[in-house]
């Protein structure tokens, strides 16, 4: 069976691209292997780090999470069902578009064109900016894809079964001869929408080389959320990269996302059943109709020590009507809990550590780091699984280090507002499988460093 095994390296608190070692080689050079990439945004080796954060871990997570609005009203609007086809205005061309936490270095064509595409478990589409586009920023222009380069290159025409899997289809009701070119309009971020033709083309990912995948080339965008170079959907949708690959990795991956607590780190993803852990406690693997991308758990509770937090069960139970439960996502740096769970934590936490207490950012429970030794543990309870996350998964300290503060927040409450996120600071040193053929999430401690 084949599998690709994704090494990544962090810089300062962010990714350099993976290696097969775990050494504190140069990031940046070659080892001679055909792995894959992954790569923060603003790290060295990033083709987008023109202007790269800097300060302490805090300030960079800070920085990070202040995309996490735009992050929670898009999965509000996935969760809903409510996300409609967007209109895409011509905006400019200098708009600088941000992107996601990590992006995956893949090729597209014959011969192959190198693109940096935001990795995104919660979405099932793959879709790069084309030449041509309109709105696109400076950098997805300069990098885009370039179909009149590849000799794989087609378009995909309405009357295909892929077209009818497209979200935000804009085919013409009746069928004019020839068919008309597949094109559909979709929203992202919360902010960005685009429109795109879909298109198929060989994919290459390390030595494994996908021939007819399909995947959207965008014309025009509008928006500051669109990754620069494309996305990479990893979601259950029919659209995803796992879904079109099933035959090749059996619809299994996993991650483990390194500390942000050093100056480099090593971590990896694995695409497919070889490598994966063999001792691993599982979840089930919970399925919205309306949503299929999203990867959802079955969230019971909350302990704060040895204190199993009193929680309206209502505010986990997961619903697929109104995309009520708790989700796994690579996009939101740190967890959100609707309002009232989230205060409840906070409630027990704070009796716990006593204070007192300020507010820094997103962060709404800081205190003095001398105080950090009573802090106490923090339990998520799943079906058939108690993730009890490391204390560097629930703290973070302050640029001065005087400072240490609860690494969650709350979402402010509203009709929408029904999702509980377990993000990326609290998934790292974790490997986490997500297994969609047997419905069931893995999770276990590893030291990815």
């Amino acid at each position: 069976m084949a599998s690709s095994t994704l090494h990544f390296i962090f810089f300062s608190a962010l990714l350099l691209p993976f290696t097969l070692t775990t050494s504190t080689r140069d990031p940046c050079a070659s080892d001679g292997s055909d792995d894959l990439s992954i790569i923060p945004v603003n790290a060295k080796c990033s083709p987008f780090a023109a202007n790269p954060i800097s300060g302490s871990v805090m300030d960079t997570v800070l920085h990070m999470a202040s995309a996490d609005s735009h992050r929670l009203t898009y999965l509000s609007s996935l969760v809903a069902g409510k996300l409609k086809p967007a209109s895409v205005p011509i905006a400019s061309a200098n708009q600088l578009l941000h992107t996601g936490n990590y992006v995956v270095r893949a090729s597209l064509g014959t011969p192959s064109q190198l693109m940096f595409m935001v990795l995104d478990i919660s979405n099932d589409a793959v879709w790069v900016p084309c030449s041509g586009c309109s709105g696109c920023s400076t950098a997805a222009t300069a990098a885009s894809f370039a179909p009149k380069l590849s000799s794989t290159y087609s378009t995909v025409s309405c009357s295909t079964a892929q077209c009818t899997q497209a979200r935000g289809l804009t085919c013409p009701s009746s069928s004019p001869s020839p068919p008309s070119i597949c094109s559909f309009n979709q929203s992202y971020g919360g902010d960005s929408s685009f429109s795109a033709s879909l298109v198929q083309d060989t994919l290459t990912l390390a030595s494994d080389v996908v021939t007819g995948f399909s995947f959207g080339c965008i014309n025009s965008a509008s928006g500051k959320s669109l990754p620069q170079q494309g996305l990479m959907g990893l979601g259950r949708g029919p659209m995803s990269l796992i879904s079109q690959t099933g035959s090749l990795y059996s619809g299994v991956f996993s991650y483990c996302l390194p500390s942000f607590r050093s100056f480099y780190f090593s971590g990896s993803l694995k695409l497919g059943l070889a490598g994966q852990p063999r001792s691993i406690r599982y979840t089930p693997l919970l399925s919205n109709p309306r949503r299929p991308s999203l990867y959802y758990v079955n969230l019971t509770g909350v302990s704060v020590g040895s204190v199993q937090v009193p929680l309206n069960l209502t505010y986990l139970t997961f619903d697929s009507n109104t995309g009520a439960g708790t989700i796994i996502d690579s996009g939101t740096v740190i967890t959100r809990f609707v309002q009232p769970v989230y205060e409840a934590i906070r409630l027990e936490f704070r009796k716990q550590v006593k204070g007192p207490f300020s507010t820094m950012g997103a962060f709404d429970t800081c205190f003095a780091a001398d105080n950090e030794n009573v802090a106490p543990t923090i339990t998520l309870h799943m079906t058939s699984l108690d993730l009890k996350l490391p204390m560097e998964n629930t703290l973070i300290h302050s640029s001065a280090g005087t400072l240490a503060c609860l690494s969650m927040a709350g979402i402010p409450q509203n009709p929408n507002a029904v999702l509980n996120v377990i993000a990326n600071l609290q998934q790292q040193n974790l490997r986490i499988l997500f297994d969609a053929p047997n419905s069931r999430i893995g999770i276990a401690h590893e030291t990815c460093n």
